[in-house]
């Protein structure tokens, strides 16, 4: 599809400008707020403007963007700025729809990342923001691939962001989409629980056909929308027919396990699939639940290939060989949208 030659990432843990993986930042009462910088990239008279999903993404994309302006811009977001979408429903009541602030309208519309970015980097390439849900991401991906194939000597930003609301927290949390008892996203897996714990983030990737000095290459995406798990374990077969070449095996399968135990069926039937030498890793109890999380995973992913080292506290079962040059990710959101990525390291010029 394309290969990835830079990246950046805003997360609840250590990973913006100098990663640090192996220190786990735990979770504060079920959420995982991420670990803000000092978005140095952006003047101060526009972030103070910026709602927390706008400054994460511009903070995670123009760190990318010092001496290159890409062809196009595409973001993924299943929310964009609900909290001020919140904040100026809020004001139209307080005010009796007089006058209210601009701001927390503007900033509010899932558009406001990419537009932000456009309009900080000068840019006025192809724009745009997918919005579905727990696969945002995965389609500005796919978005990303057919401009790729169309134009490879083109450079895309292809970019996740999504943040705690209060809104959508408390509406997840009723719903028994997030942990009701207290816990440290250190024993996730560990306690036999439904619910998950609440994440947020962004991650940034410029990307185009060239594979010269690239760190990764994604080699290719699925998405479905199923609540079976044998479906899923046939599908992914398919996947894996399709893209592998006979003989071929995967090094590292990165899975999007939540910890609730309600779901632990799809992680099975994928992990069922796989060759038992298989290295497993898990990591949303790095970067909590979240629509556009499979962000995240692609960005570790690019982490571990090209520095082949992974986590200890990411590894739920080590192979002998220690070897990560093609990792397959694994993502579902709410037991219905599922997606698989193939990524490729160590074939590149």
């Amino acid at each position: 599809m394309f290969y990835i030659h830079r990246t950046s990432c805003i997360s609840a843990q250590q990973t913006f400008s100098a990663p640090m993986l192996h220190k786990l930042v735990e979770s504060i009462g079920n959420k995982m707020f991420v670990l803000e910088p000092g978005y140095e990239q952006i003047p101060s008279n526009v972030l103070r403007r910026m709602g927390k999903a706008v400054r994460m993404g511009v903070g995670a994309a123009m760190l990318l963007l010092n001496d290159i302006t890409p062809d196009g811009i595409i973001i993924g977001t299943a929310n964009g700025g609900m909290e001020d979408c919140i904040k100026f429903l809020n004001q139209i009541i307080n005010y009796e729809e007089g006058i209210l602030t601009p701001g927390n309208f503007v900033q509010s519309t899932p558009n406001s990342i990419a537009a932000q970015v456009s309009m900080l980097s000068s840019n006025k390439g192809y724009n745009i923001t997918h919005v579905h849900r727990g696969l945002a991401f995965e389609n500005a991906i796919i978005d990303t691939g057919m401009l790729v194939n169309e134009f490879p000597a083109n450079q895309y930003l292809l970019g996740g962001v999504d943040e705690i609301s209060a809104y959508n927290y408390n509406i997840d949390r009723l719903a028994g989409w997030h942990k009701k008892e207290p816990m440290n996203s250190s024993q996730l897996f560990s306690i036999n629980s439904t619910g998950c714990i609440a994440g947020e983030g962004a991650a940034m990737f410029l990307v185009n056909g060239n594979p010269d000095g690239a760190l990764a290459r994604l080699k290719g995406i699925k998405i479905l929308h199923t609540e079976s798990a044998d479906n899923l374990g046939d599908e992914l077969k398919k996947f894996l027919m399709y893209q592998l070449m006979p003989g071929e095996k995967i090094d590292l399968f990165l899975s999007g396990e939540n910890g609730d135990n309600r779901y632990v069926k799809y992680s099975d039937a994928c992990e069922a699939i796989l060759d038992a030498a298989v290295t497993v890793a898990r990591f949303k109890h790095m970067t909590g639940e979240f629509a556009t999380v499979s962000a995240i995973s692609l960005w570790l992913c690019c982490q571990v290939i090209s520095s082949q080292d992974l986590p200890l506290h990411m590894v739920k079962q080590q192979s002998a060989t220690k070897k990560y040059q093609k990792v397959l990710i694994y993502n579902n959101y709410k037991s219905l949208q599922h997606s698989f990525m193939l990524v490729e390291g160590g074939l590149l010029s």
